[in-house]
């Protein structure tokens, strides 16, 4: 494993997690928010699909989550969004193995350049020491909040995700990272990236288009919504919220802590 200060590592990690119970109170406000105070024309654009659909909190919308009542115990708050972790066999949008102990969930977006400084210094470390071994499985889900450029990024990543590409295709997307909203991110540049990485380009392009990947992009964006994200990186670590690109070492910190939680039979 990675080396660590860990006298001094733990309680910062402790410090940079989002208290479940925090997050309660998010979703209370998003819940409103969602259900209950549509009717104006105001309020920042994280409130609503970049797509201008509706988003939901959970029950019957598709991406949603069922949360415990407002008086649940913060415990079964990260049981609840534990449950989130899809495992599913195959997923290309996933890396590791899909019985790991640890999963993380991670809401992302191709313009945030703190996902992007995630993906370049903290993800090949997570993968190099817990994802090869088997104890961590990670989990994308698009978070496209910062624009239309955003959503297309999105699309993108699920024409290569088509191609069994995902990550090559990540991986290229962050390595040459453009400003967001600059107006670089179009379907010929996102073609080029693809082509770049291995995979076929008039493919890609129609996979761009299909309404497969639209309806998996806002499934996703809600479901982030609906437990109270509103920026990016966000991560659940077997249901504990930890918020955006924190160092290295509070990330090994954390999936250390899960490990041992996982192995205690939590």
């Amino acid at each position: 494993m990675p080396e660590q200060n860990t006298t001094s590592t733990g309680s910062r990690a402790r410090r940079l997690l989002l208290p479940a119970a925090v997050l309660l109170a998010l979703l209370a406000v998003t819940a409103f928010l969602l259900l209950g105070g549509q009717g104006g024309d105001g309020g920042d654009d994280t409130t609503a699909g970049s797509s201008g659909q509706s988003t939901g909190t959970g029950g019957e919308q598709d991406g949603g989550v069922d949360m415990p009542a407002a008086d649940a115990s913060e415990e079964e708050i990260v049981s609840a969004l534990e449950s989130l972790a899809r495992r599913e066999e195959g997923d290309p949008m996933a890396l590791g193995d899909v019985d790991a102990p640890v999963v993380m969930i991670s809401y992302s977006e191709f313009q945030c350049p703190f996902c992007g400084r995630f993906a370049r210094e903290t993800e090949p470390v997570l993968v190099e020491e817990y994802v090869e071994d088997g104890s961590l499985r990670i989990e994308w889900r698009d978070f496209p909040y910062l624009g239309e450029e955003s959503r297309t990024a999105a699309l993108a990543g699920r024409a290569a995700a088509a191609q069994d590409g995902f990550w090559e295709f990540e991986e290229a997307m962050f390595e040459n990272q453009q400003p967001p909203n600059s107006g670089r991110v179009t379907p010929d540049f996102l073609a080029d990236v693809a082509e770049q990485v291995g995979l076929d380009r008039q493919q890609f392009l129609t996979d761009l288009e299909s309404e497969e990947a639209a309806a998996a992009v806002d499934r996703d964006f809600q479901e982030g919504q609906s437990i109270g994200v509103t920026g990016t990186p966000a991560f659940l670590v077997n249901g504990q919220p930890v918020m955006g690109a924190q160092p290295t070492d509070v990330f090994v910190e954390v999936v250390e802590e899960a490990l041992a939680e996982a192995e205690a039979g939590r």
